[in-house]
């Protein structure tokens, strides 16, 4: 949910990943997507000296881009945020063979190559790198409802804000994206209310305390926002609630989630019930020698937060240069901790770490009052003389604080911190660390 920025820090080395010895011969690789995982794996290879042949296979029949402006940037971006541009990566001057319409349907992996099938044919390579993406959930009987997850949909919404000035728009969830586009159409005069099943806005990502702190900014940004309002029937022209309640709607969008988009896997791989793949650090997937995955389809292990589920944006940026390397048994490699950013309802969000279902809270300010952050505490490490291990920090409306709390976050070890110091406002929370 985030995008890159100018200030984004050089990657941190500093945590040396073992690296899988690479598959003998190898001198062709397929990349399944065409996204930012996708293209930062081919970009990977190139740059660590892999001079065999690489096929990129795609969906979306467009070139990669980056998703997070297509909620966020809904408005003020008419286009893609193209990945040659934005940092430099062209896979289809790196690749030999792209076909970006060409959705994978099959794989057969083997102990001497692997087989992707799609409906133009089979491609067999030396190894697969599987950076599928991911796909928004709708439910069964939602299909009278929009979706937000690809250039496409991004325009199909776009146009339907600018042509029907006070659109009646009910989202339903509130998370990441269903927050973001509230804000971004309310701010261009569409009649907008959020229904969210659980008690509090971003619930499952933040807790039930934290997202309290989030629900005056609804009302702020003129969005109605009804929680603890779980949706029994999509319609065209609104949404039933369980309640029996009617909202009506000229348009219903559905921001409950996503997936990633590995059904075609289902039966081959060992996916979980999420549709993940677990690795290991490098991408490698056990039991499979020629089979590497990197994005939001990849639940990797990390040396501090244990198996952290694909899908954070920082990942699709970082992980596939430590696939890379551990393919081509290049030494190094890194493991940044999960990162979330987002602009909604004017306000900044930047959730660094990985927060545990039940990890006491700490605030650092006070909600309300400028900016303030929310400590996550690990619910079973240690804590003495007032010093606590942090699996999370919520950053809000601090940007300026984002690089350092991701220095300190990505440097391969358990933060602790000094709790009074850490929850005062006016300490920096670098200065915090417990030695």
């Amino acid at each position: 949910m985030s995008i890159r920025t100018a200030s984004q820090p050089s990657p941190d080395t500093s945590h040396r990943a073992p690296a899988r010895p690479p598959a003998p011969d190898l001198r062709s690789v397929t990349v399944v997507g065409a996204g930012l995982a996708a293209a930062q794996t081919v970009a990977g290879l190139r740059e660590h000296g892999f001079d065999g042949r690489v096929t990129v296979l795609g969906a979306e029949g467009v070139p990669p881009y980056d998703r997070p402006p297509l909620s966020k940037e809904l408005l003020t971006r008419p286009e893609p945020v193209w990945l040659s541009e934005d940092i430099g990566v062209d896979v289809e001057k790196l690749a030999d063979d792209v076909r970006l319409s060409s959705p994978a349907t099959g794989l057969r992996p083997g102990v001497d190559g692997v087989v992707v099938a799609t409906a133009d044919g089979e491609h067999a390579a030396d190894a697969v790198v599987l950076a599928v993406g991911s796909e928004p959930l709708r439910p069964a009987g939602w299909e009278a409802a929009d979706v937000l997850h690809t250039a496409a949909d991004a325009e199909r919404l776009r146009s339907a804000l600018r042509a029907r000035p006070g659109l009646r728009l009910v989202v339903v969830g509130a998370g990441w994206i269903g927050a973001e586009i509230a804000g971004v159409a309310a701010g261009a005069g569409a009649d907008v209310t959020v229904v969210e099943a659980a008690p509090s806005p971003l619930h499952r990502q933040l807790g039930a305390d934290v997202g309290t702190h989030l629900e005056p900014w609804y009302t702020a940004a003129g969005v109605r926002l009804r929680t603890g309002a779980p949706v029994a029937a999509v319609r065209r022209d609104g949404v039933t609630l369980a309640s029996g309640e009617d909202v009506p709607a000229d348009l219903v969008l559905a921001a409950v989630g996503a997936r990633p988009a590995s059904r075609w896997l289902e039966g081959t791989l060992p996916l979980d019930a999420r549709g993940s793949l677990h690795t290991g650090r490098d991408g490698s997937v056990p039991g499979q020698p020629r089979v590497w995955a990197v994005g939001d389809v990849a639940s990797r292990t990390h040396p501090v937060f244990g198996t952290v589920p694909g899908g954070h944006w920082s990942a699709a940026l970082h992980d596939p240069d430590t696939t890379a390397r551990a393919m081509l048994g290049v030494e190094g490699g890194s493991h940044h901790a999960p990162y979330v950013f987002s602009q909604q309802l004017g306000h900044d969000l930047a959730l660094l770490g990985l927060p545990a279902p039940d990890s006491p809270v700490l605030l650092r300010g006070a909600p309300g009052d400028g900016p303030w952050a929310a400590l996550y505490l690990d619910p079973v490490a240690d804590s003495a003389d007032g010093v606590a291990t942090v699996r999370a920090v919520l950053l809000v409306d601090s940007p300026r604080d984002v690089g350092g709390v991701r220095r300190l976050m990505n440097r391969g070890q358990a933060l602790r911190l000094d709790l009074e110091r850490a929850t005062d406002p006016t300490v920096r929370l670098k200065t915090a660390v417990a030695g």
